[in-house]
């Protein structure tokens, strides 16, 4: 007898019918009635009697009703363990970054993730970016995604992936000729970011801060998309990660300018609590991060 013969009887009885029974086993009426047969040959005795258009076990049927759930219950429980042995204990990643453009990549790999560890749940925290290692010390997130590191005896810091930040500007601004920028060039632009503080903007921190100077116009826009419409529209500036950028060059409007003659590159690292004992499956996370990244930008 096989597992499918043991199905169908349960099917049929906790259904009521052979109706409702084809229907949950997505099995044609030959088909179903061809399985009962054969396993009622195989048995050599009836498993249900017809009563009032209404299926009745017979007393082998009951036995085999029984014996039904008893082994289907243990094959559901052994696959449940089998794939908590490949894909990991069930449980929840929740994961945060200090900046918004982190999450053009990080959703796909999320998903990619999920597909291979389906009993982990992995959860953006949005509301933690700009500062999330303070919320990683409060246990609001697990995962930490910067650039900035807190020097913490609390906090571990694994290398991510490097990329490099560009201005992005019209075709028709001034700077469309120069093959790079330094901090003097933004004293007279309109200077489009994402959000404040200013002390979470990567351009901001690393080359307008130290020099002293300051944009004559600094606009907060939080979507990527009106930003770069503002610029086409030669309005502003902005910064981007050269990555995220891509994409929108196609429209030929848009110019990518280097920052600084060497460029401004930025690490990227994971930051979890130092001494916190984590599952398996967090770790098979960070792993998979690092090589997806890796992979995709051939990095």
């Amino acid at each position: 007898m096989e597992i499918r013969h043991l199905r169908l009887i349960k099917a049929i009885v906790e259904e009521g019918s052979i109706t409702k029974a084809i229907d949950k086993l997505h099995l044609t009426q030959s088909a179903l009635s061809h399985q009962l047969k054969e396993t009622e040959s195989q048995l050599g005795t009836s498993i249900f009697l017809r009563a009032n258009k209404k299926m009745v076990l017979t007393k082998a049927g009951e036995k085999l009703y029984d014996l039904a759930n008893d082994i289907l219950y243990k094959l559901s429980e052994a696959e449940l363990e089998i794939k908590q042995m490949v894909f990991g204990e069930f449980g929840e990643i929740r994961i945060s970054t200090e900046c918004y453009s982190s999450y053009h990549w990080l959703p796909s790999v999320l998903k990619q993730f999920q597909v291979l560890y389906p009993n982990v749940n992995l959860k953006i925290v949005t509301e933690a970016t700009h500062y999330p290692l303070q919320k990683l010390l409060d246990n609001v997130i697990d995962i930490a995604i910067v650039s900035d590191q807190l020097k913490d005896e609390n906090i571990k810091y694994q290398e991510l992936f490097q990329d490099e930040m560009v201005m992005v500007v019209s075709e028709e601004h001034s700077w469309v000729n120069k093959k790079f920028v330094v901090a003097k060039d933004f004293e007279n632009e309109h200077l489009f970011i994402h959000s404040f503080p200013l002390e979470t903007v990567t351009i901001h921190k690393l080359v307008l801060e130290p020099a002293k100077i300051k944009p004559l116009k600094i606009t907060a826009l939080p979507l990527t998309e009106a930003s770069i419409e503002m610029v086409k529209a030669d309005m502003g500036i902005m910064s981007m990660a050269k990555w995220a950028l891509q994409p929108y060059l196609k429209s030929g409007k848009l110019k990518s300018i280097k920052i600084g003659k060497n460029g401004l590159k930025r690490n990227h690292f994971i930051a979890i609590l130092n001494k916190k004992t984590y599952p398996e499956y967090f770790h098979q996370f960070i792993t998979f991060l690092q090589t997806e990244i890796n992979q995709q930008w051939n990095l």
